[in-house]
């Protein structure tokens, strides 16, 4: 088996749970973490599983307008916060409806603020939705993990990313 982690970040949070991810799976079997920008549709055929993430934006999955706004954010003088160098360019939404039809197993994950759904939605639950749209069997609901509200990844959540890792890789062995 193998598996691959595709994310989008835009401040480094996501990249930093996509790779706890990632070093969880490997408990199983060989995995990738790739950002969005590497992940090209083909390379996605030649897996058993597809965990995709991503940040939460305005309730879901990020905009080309998200994108910019996020980065200008990180480039006002007094800021503290600091682009990805994967940053750049198309996101997971972008990248999701270049797929044509798949197959396989996949998992959705997304960062948002430590505050309730009702407040900042989900990425991952239009991630899981689109995946399913590709034909991609969704294995496990789709998690969340939590940020700061100064955009830090709350305490543990590299280690929550991690055992979901461990589990998703025993829940797709198992199946």
């Amino acid at each position: 088996m193998r598996a691959v982690v595709v994310y989008e970040s835009m401040y480094g949070n996501t990249h930093q749970i996509a790779n706890a991810i990632g070093d969880g799976l490997r408990e199983s079997f060989p995995t990738d973490v790739i950002s969005v920008h590497q992940a090209q549709p083909h390379l996605m055929k030649d897996v058993d599983l597809v965990v995709v993430g991503g940040p939460t934006h305005t309730h879901g999955m990020s905009h080309e307008s998200t994108r910019e706004a996020a980065a200008t954010k990180a480039a006002e003088p007094d800021s503290e916060l600091h682009l990805d160098a994967d940053a750049p360019g198309e996101g997971v939404r972008e990248w999701l409806e270049s797929l044509g039809p798949m197959t396989g197993r996949a998992a959705a994950f997304d960062t948002r603020v430590d505050m309730s759904t009702l407040v900042t939605g989900r990425a991952s639950k239009g991630i899981a939705k689109q995946l399913r749209r590709h034909g991609f069997d969704v294995v496990v609901d789709p998690e969340s993990f939590l940020v700061t509200k100064d955009t830090h990844l709350a305490p543990d959540e590299q280690l929550h990313a991690r055992q979901w890792g461990q589990q998703l890789g025993a829940a797709t062995i198992a199946v």
